[in-house]
């Protein structure tokens, strides 16, 4: 298992520096961004696909250095009801698809989307209840109409290119926890799987590691991530919430550098769960704390995760 890091934090400098800079902080994987909300900074699909000599420079980039890369993300909602903003969004994965046979990597990590809720909406509707019956209308409305036809065609373009796509289970889209990953999986094809990030799982009240038991054989990316409940906050207000990331003191939650939201212990139980259900690729590092600049996130995390693995290779399991 490798610790890796999503450069999309660091999209204002150079991918090279960015590059150097993860080598130096003991990174050995990198995850890169190819548009839609993560943008494309480090990697302009368009300029690779059309140019051999630029593809051949960014894979070089990432291999001279003895770093891997973990996974080509383009993040987004190709579900949108607006079917501009869809299109954009399908057209940045199937480019990313099609770059990934061309590089001979096989995950693509995003989201499933979020449809409106009838065909003639303008904006993403994301159903948290399933009373009044209106809202299971709505559900009824987004997974067979919208959802199933297009993972079905695009699943198999994905299959017909060798690769697998990898969902992050989001709060906002269809796909949030296990039960809907394996729903759309089921329906749409056995190359879709999970791009694994504990965060917002927590705050939805789910274990990662029965959630990562019940989604054996189809975990293909994870994300290294944590969140630190406000028991206080969360025992007045609950779990969903929808006040700003900067306003810490007063939220249910935030997201937190691995360690600082839940233990050692937990992180130690993590990576043990991973091995047992059989994936030993990237611990894909994604800094979203709002307490910490991004560099010391970053060191931090890696720092933490390189130990916990260190630590287990020499025998000492955790399984608690």
């Amino acid at each position: 298992m490798k610790v890796g890091v999503f450069s999309v934090l660091l999209s204002s400098e150079p991918f090279e520096s960015v590059l150097d800079y993860f080598c130096g902080i003991g990174v050995q994987a990198v995850e890169v961004g190819t548009g839609a909300y993560p943008g494309n900074a480090h990697c302009n699909v368009d300029a690779l696909l059309r140019n051999d000599r630029k593809c051949s420079e960014f894979i070089d980039a990432i291999k001279s250095r003895d770093l891997v890369l973990s996974s080509l993300s383009c993040h987004g909602n190709p579900l949108h009801p607006n079917r501009k903003f869809a299109k954009q969004h399908d057209d940045i994965f199937r480019k990313t698809v099609l770059l990934a046979k061309k590089i001979g990597h096989d995950v693509v990590t995003t989201f499933s989307g979020a449809p409106g809720g009838h065909p003639g909406a303008k904006q993403p509707n994301w159903v948290t209840c399933a009373w009044p019956p209106d809202y299971l209308e709505v559900l009824e409305y987004q997974w067979k109409s919208v959802a199933i036809p297009y993972w079905k065609k695009t699943a198999a373009f994905a299959a017909k290119n060798g690769v697998k796509v990898a969902f992050e289970m989001h709060p906002g889209f269809l796909v949030y926890n296990p039960e809907t990953l394996l729903k759309l999986r089921r329906a749409c094809g056995n190359n879709l799987g999970a791009n694994f990030d504990p965060s917002h799982l927590f705050w939805q009240g789910i274990d990662p590691n029965i959630a990562l038991r019940e989604l054996k054989g189809c975990v293909y990316h994870v994300h290294a991530k944590d969140t630190a409940i406000d028991a206080a906050n969360t025992l007045c207000n609950g779990v969903l919430d929808t006040k700003h990331y900067g306003d810490e003191l007063n939220r249910s939650w935030v997201f937190r550098t691995v360690g600082y939201g839940h233990g050692r212990e937990f992180w130690n139980a993590f990576v043990s769960t991973l091995r047992m259900i059989g994936y030993d690729g990237a611990l894909s590092v994604e800094h979203e704390d709002s307490l910490m600049s991004p560099r010391e996130g970053l060191e931090k995390a890696v720092a933490f995760l390189n130990d916990v693995i260190i630590h287990q290779r020499k025998g000492a399991l955790t399984w608690a």
